[in-house]
């Protein structure tokens, strides 16, 4: 008998801290851990005999990770009792560059064996890996012309930054792995990011690892570096505002359990992973309904597909920023480690990312992903009832839930990425936009000066520009609802006349009307056009007052594309025409921008996918939903951004018979500390 999970609530006092740290975990064969530092040895291992490097023999490791199980037999061996099935077959799957080749490699490792291996055609470029950057950007550093552009600025060398940035691709047919550099200039700030030195075009080529392209076209403005700094250290009076520190106590411990990285919290249970592309991983993610005694499917898998962040000034320093994260620089590779109390608070529990480095080699971040439980004062449920006569009810339950976290730094921003699941059913979704905005130097520090048309931004310090950019945060989640055999709905709130039959003063209301999409062609949103409401349902599956079970989503604030769909960018980011998508599954569809992001050229996204218009009725289908800013800059976002946030929900929708918290216990009052009010407050 499946034994009924119990939800905990924090005690807010005033307290010493703890932070429990995990960097390593005694690993149960479950399909879907990341892989270890000892797997990623082995691969290195298995491939380095096959492909030796030598002076005229170069390889490179340029993505390593969990080759996808099959589906069917994930499924089987978790839903078996006890997990007494056997595990498919654990495999690793790596692109390589080997001598201007891309290949495809998968390694088993039960056989200790490669087991595929080809040469990959096609459009695009592997994600760049940290050390290549490295070593073009040194490279950039040591280029003599360079130097003498920057002596001729009148500025020093050694402090000077180099940083890297991807073409893109703009109608090329010729797309080497080339990279564009951009300088910074310090002397005075560690804000690298506001001080950029404009004016030279750098492309360096990663395959022969040389500047290929230098050209010094002029010498503009540089941004001041007073009002730069960030650091608490460096900061000068007056401070504010104060805060004051409140932390929780749980005197049982946590309310979660973790065994490996399956995580047991309230009514919920999940797998956390990581990966050097996605980076945090949320997998089978099932709840317990208390009705039927049991654990129900949620979500298969869901993580960050892509990072879209177009840049609009279409000028020669600027045109071919239009990054795409998570598919050229990695948001598992680009993830930092957590700072306890302030990226998590007291009582979370982190897990270490591991990843492969360019020779094969792991790579560790520490504290990479946290786990914690987050009581932030809002209310699950409540009602007073005062229409009994002599009688007054209060019932109210506070809200808890569990958030796994991970802060990915790619560049001049910061992302933090949360995955919040609540006692209700809910999941929700955010993703919060802080760091440093890219800017662009001007002659100008004020607006009463500007000559252009159009600065393409905001003046937000002197002689400083804040660029109007977007953001698109792409997330594939697969969810099962019940099951794998979904269907999509949509059901439009349709605005009717009352009719002359009903004697009443009402003119009009509204009904709901309900279709079930049957191809991804008809499953293709612009969330804002029309009213309605989006779901996943379980058709095979109802509620006994004859409802589909199903869980139904709940979007955020939202801002679609405003490129021109035949611009370059849009072409490799067409993957946000539509706010949502709804896809026949396919394990080899993981990445909206497609497998190869780094110069592609469009033919391998969502966008094309969808357009097979695959039949989706009743069938294992996968929801990608985009969280979309539109960020035009503002002197507040200067010298760094307070976050920024948005993101999504999916709820239940008659997936329970009832309210699945209504039996939710109320806090013990007796338990809980007395703190006495002071000054009113």
């Amino acid at each position: 008998m499946a034994q009924q999970p119990q939800l905990h609530f924090p005690i807010l006092i005033f307290t010493s801290i703890f932070v429990i740290s995990f960097s390593s975990f005694i690993r149960p064969p479950h399909p879907f851990d990341p892989l270890t530092e000892s797997e990623f040895k082995l691969i290195r291992n298995i491939i380095k005999k096959k492909y030796p490097v030598g002076p005229t023999h170069r390889f490179t490791f340029q993505y390593v990770g969990l080759n996808e199980p099959d589906k069917s037999g994930v499924l089987s061996w978790h839903l078996s009792l006890h997990h007494n099935v056997t595990p498919p077959p654990r495999q690793a799957f790596v692109i390589a560059r080997e001598n201007r080749k891309t290949r495809e490699i998968v390694v088993d490792f039960s056989s200790r064996a490669i087991v595929s291996d080809i040469i990959r055609v096609g459009h695009g470029n592997p994600m760049l890996t940290i050390d290549e950057q490295e070593v073009a950007t040194e490279l950039v550093l040591k280029f003599k012309p360079f130097r003498q552009s920057i002596r001729r600025r009148g500025l020093e060398v050694s402090e000077v930054v180099v940083t890297s940035s991807t073409m893109g691709w703009f109608g090329e047919k010729d797309t080497d792995r080339l990279i564009k550099t951009i300088p910074f200039y310090l002397n005075g700030s560690v804000n690298t990011y506001l001080r950029p030195i404009e004016g030279m075009t750098i492309i360096v080529n990663l395959e022969k690892m040389k500047v290929t392209t230098f050209k010094d076209r002029f010498m503009g403005p540089l941004p001041k570096a007073n009002g730069t700094e960030y650091r608490f250290s460096k900061l000068k009076p007056p401070f504010g505002p104060t805060l004051k520190n409140s932390i929780f106590l749980q005197p049982n411990g946590p309310g979660f359990k973790i065994d490996g990285h399956v995580v047991r919290w309230a009514n919920w249970e999940f797998h956390i992973s990581f990966d050097v592309r996605a980076g945090l991983i949320i997998s089978l993610a099932s709840i317990f309904d208390i009705d039927m005694n049991k654990y129900r499917q949620v979500l298969y898998k869901g993580h960050l597909s892509e990072m879209y962040v177009p840049y609009m000034d279409p000028s020669e320093d600027w045109y071919f920023i239009t990054y795409l994260d998570c598919g050229e620089f990695g948001c598992g590779q680009s993830a930092v480690s957590l700072e306890p109390y302030t990226d998590c608070p007291a009582g979370a529990v982190f897990f270490d990312g591991i990843f492969a480095g360019q020779d094969g080699t792991p790579t560790t971040i520490s504290k990479a992903m946290c786990i914690f439980e987050k009581n932030a004062g809002d209310i699950m449920w409540r009602h007073t009832e005062a229409e009994v006569p002599g009688l007054e009810i209060t019932e109210v339950r506070p809200d808890v839930s569990l958030v796994a976290r991970m802060v990915t730094t790619v560049g001049n921003y910061d992302y933090i990425v949360d995955y919040e699941f609540k006692p209700s059913g809910a999941i929700k979704m955010e993703v919060g936009l802080t760091g440093v905005l890219e800017v662009k130097p001007v002659e100008y520090v004020h607006t009463s000066e500007i000559k252009e048309d159009d600065i393409h931004g905001t003046i937000v310090a002197d002689n400083t520009v804040g660029v109007n950019h977007d953001h698109f945060v792409t997330y594939r989640l697969d969810l099962d609802i019940d099951g794998t055999e979904n269907s999509f709905v949509r059901t439009e709130l349709v605005t009717k006349r009352t009719p002359k039959s009903v004697k009443t003063p009402r003119k009009s209301y509204w009904t709901t009307n309900r279709k079930t999409v049957k191809t991804e062609a008809e499953a293709r949103v612009k969330l804002g056009l029309r009213a309605e409401e989006l779901m996943v349902v379980n058709p095979n599956r109802l509620t006994k007052h004859g409802n589909e079970v199903g869980y139904r989503l709940f979007p955020g604030p939202v801002s679609g594309t405003l490129m021109a769909h035949d611009d370059y960018p849009q072409i490799r980011g067409a993957f946000t025409n539509y706010n949502v998508w709804i896809t026949l599954y396919n394990k080899s569809e993981v990445w909206a921008s497609g497998l190869y992001a780094d110069r592609s050229q469009g033919d391998d996204t969502l966008a094309v996918w969808s357009q097979r218009n695959r039949e989706i009725e009743k069938k294992d289908i996968v929801m990608w939903y985009t969280v979309g800013f539109h960020h035009v800059p503002c002197q507040e976002d200067f010298p760094t951004m307070p976050t920024l946030s948005s993101g999504f929900e999916l709820r239940p929708a008659n997936f329970f018979e009832q309210n699945p918290v209504l039996k939710t216990k109320p806090i013990k009052l007796s338990s809980a500390p007395k703190c006495t009010p002071k000054n009113g407050y």
